[in-house]
């Protein structure tokens, strides 16, 4: 059975489920942060899922993106399965842009997370649900 990694809850917010992962935000305002984490048990690395898990988790990954760039007028998006402290396979889609607080410098460490407001995550989770497609499931929260 499916199970988030401790540390994703504690610094995530769940957003909604694709076909096969589920949709994070990391609750960190300085940068559109997302993660997408395959709803699979004891995954650590893309190559330990089935083909066709590895297709999805590339669609789901290659959606976001495309609505991310678009949604939030990126200048570059980091994508990225790193896991050296959650080892839980989980693919990180973070909006970039040249005037952020970490520019051009990675987000990891730059800048002291910097929590939502419920005002800014509506917001957030509303201009998804404008976009993304009837494959998506928002969950509540």
């Amino acid at each position: 059975m499916f199970a988030l990694d401790p540390r994703l809850q504690q610094d995530t917010l769940p957003i909604g489920d694709f076909p096969l992962c589920r949709l994070l935000l990391s609750n960190d305002s300085n940068y559109p942060w997302f993660i997408l984490v395959p709803r699979r048990e004891a995954i650590s690395e893309i190559f330990q899922l089935d083909v066709a898990d590895q297709q999805q988790l590339w669609q789901e990954t290659t959606a976001l993106s495309q609505v991310l760039k678009d949604s939030f007028d990126a200048d570059k998006l980091n994508v990225a399965a790193l896991g050296n402290v959650v080892s839980q396979l989980h693919m990180h889609v973070i909006v970039r842009q040249r005037e952020d607080a970490a520019w051009p410098a990675p987000v990891w460490g730059k800048c002291p997370a910097k929590p939502y407001s419920s005002e800014q995550i509506a917001a957030i989770r509303e201009r998804l649900r404008l976009i993304l497609t009837d494959e998506f499931t928002f969950l509540e929260g």
